[in-house]
C-alpha cells in the first residue's frame, strides 16, 4: 500500500488517489491500535509476573484489572474488524418516522432521534439535521439527519426496522399503558467515484415552505424540495437550507444513498439468502422492544440482547444491541445469545 501511495504515477488519476489515501489512512490507523494493544499486553504480563514473584499484591491487581481492559478492547476490535462491508466505512442519513398513534408515536420518535443524536456524540460523530417535521402536539413526525465518521455506516444499518415502546404514556390523564411504533432506517452516503444512474424522467420534485424549525428565509419561502423516485417509490426530502437549489442537492445525494442501500440489500439477500425487513410500523414486524412498564427492558428481538437498563439505552447506551447484531449479521446468525447459559427469571413482556 505504500509503495502505491509513494507512486510517481499516483495523482494520475485523482479519484484512484484518494482512494488509496484513504485505504493507507484507515491502515495505519488498524495496525497503530493493534501494536499499542500488543504492547500494553506484553508490559502487564511481564508486570504482573514480576509483581507475583515479589509477593506483590497491590501491583498485581492493578496488572490484572489492566488485562481485564485490554481483553475488552480486544473484543471491541474482533467487531469492529466485522466492519468490512462496501460502503461500511461510509457516513450514513439516519430516518426516524413515528408510527400510527398520533401524539404517542411521535413523542415516541423524538426519544429514539435523541438516543442515536446521543449514542453519536458519546462517539466523536457529527450530525447535520437534513430534514424535520414536527408533531402535531409533542414530539416528531419524521427526522433525517447525516451522520459524519469513520464506520458510521457500517454501525448503525444493523438500526433498520421498527421499533417499539410499552410505557404509562404521559399524555392519557387515566395513567394507561399504551405500546408506540417508530421505524428507523439507515442509508450510506455514496462516495462521488461510484455512479448511481438517476434519469430525470425518473423524478418528480415538489417544493413547498419548510414546517420545521429555521432562521429568515427558511420558513418564509418555497426552499424545501421533495423528490419521488417513481420506479421505486423512494421518497426524499430536504428543508434545512435557504436555497431551494442546495436543498435540492442534498435531497438527490440522499436518494442516490437510498438506491445504493437498496442495491446493497439485494446482494446481501441473493448472497446470505437474509430476510428484508422493509415492512408495515406495526406489530410483528418489530427489531427492538422498549418496556418501561410494568417493567424495565430493552430487548433486541434478532439477538436476544437485552438489558434493566433502559434509561441508559435512550441516554444513548446502546453499543451492545449495535455489536450483536452486526456480529450475527456477519457471521451468519453465530453472534446469536448463547443458549448454553441458563436463562434468568423475568417477567414475560406484556402484550398490549
Amino acid at each position: 500500500m505504500n509503495a502505491r501511495a509513494e507512486g510517481a504515477d499516483l495523482w494520475s488519476d485523482p479519484a484512484a488517489a484518494q482512494r488509496v489515501m484513504r485505504e493507507r489512512t484507515h491502515l495505519q490507523q488498524a495496525i497503530g491500535v493493534h501494536d499499542s494493544l500488543e504492547r500494553d499486553l506484553e508490559e502487564n504480563l511481564e508486570l504482573l509476573a514480576l509483581a507475583e514473584s515479589e509477593g506483590d499484591e497491590a501491583v498485581a491487581a492493578e496488572a490484572e484489572a489492566a488485562l481485564e481492559s485490554i481483553r475488552g478492547r480486544a473484543a471491541k476490535l474482533e467487531v469492529q474488524s466485522l466492519l468490512a462491508g462496501e460502503a461500511d466505512a461510509n457516513d450514513c442519513y439516519l430516518e426516524v418516522h413515528a408510527g400510527a398513534g398520533g401524539t404517542e408515536s411521535q413523542d415516541w420518535a423524538e426519544m429514539l432521534a435523541r438516543m442515536y443524536l446521543r449514542w453519536a456524540e458519546a462517539h466523536g460523530y457529527a450530525i447535520d439535521l437534513i430534514a424535520e417535521s414536527p408533531g402535531e402536539e409533542a414530539g416528531l413526525k419524521s427526522s433525517t439527519v447525516k451522520v459524519k465518521g469513520a464506520n458510521a455506516y457500517g454501525w448503525l444499518k444493523t438500526e433498520s426496522g421498527v421499533h417499539r415502546l410499552v410505557r404509562i404514556s404521559p399524555f392519557d390523564s387515566n395513567a394507561r399503558r399504551h405500546t408506540s411504533f417508530a421505524s428507523v432506517g439507515v442509508f450510506p452516503v455514496v462516495d462521488e467515484d461510484i455512479a448511481i444512474e438517476v434519469l430525470d424522467k425518473d423524478l418528480r420534485v415538489d417544493t413547498y415552505r419548510s414546517s420545521g424549525k429555521g432562521g429568515q428565509s427558511v420558513n418564509t419561502t418555497d426552499s424545501a424540495v421533495r423528490i419521488t423516485h417513481l420506479p421505486t417509490g423512494i421518497v426524499v426530502q430536504c428543508q434545512n437550507e435557504r436555497s431551494q437549489h442546495r436543498n435540492r442537492s442534498i435531497a438527490m445525494a440522499m436518494l442516490k444513498a437510498r438506491l445504493y442501500e437498496l442495491e446493497l440489500q439485494k446482494r446481501e439477500a441473493e448472497a446470505q439468502a437474509l430476510h428484508e425487513s422493509k415492512s408495515d410500523i406495526g406489530w410483528g414486524h418489530q427489531i427492538r422492544s422498549y418496556v418501561l412498564h410494568p417493567y424495565q427492558l430493552v430487548k433486541d428481538l434478532r439477538t436476544e440482547v437485552e438489558t434493566g437498563n433502559t434509561q441508559a439505552v435512550l441516554d444513548g447506551d446502546i453499543d451492545r444491541f449495535l455489536e450483536a447484531a452486526l456480529a450475527q449479521r456477519l457471521k451468519g446468525g453465530e453472534g446469536r445469545a448463547d443458549k448454553s447459559r441458563p436463562a434468568k427469571a423475568r417477567p414475560q413482556e406484556p402484550k398490549a
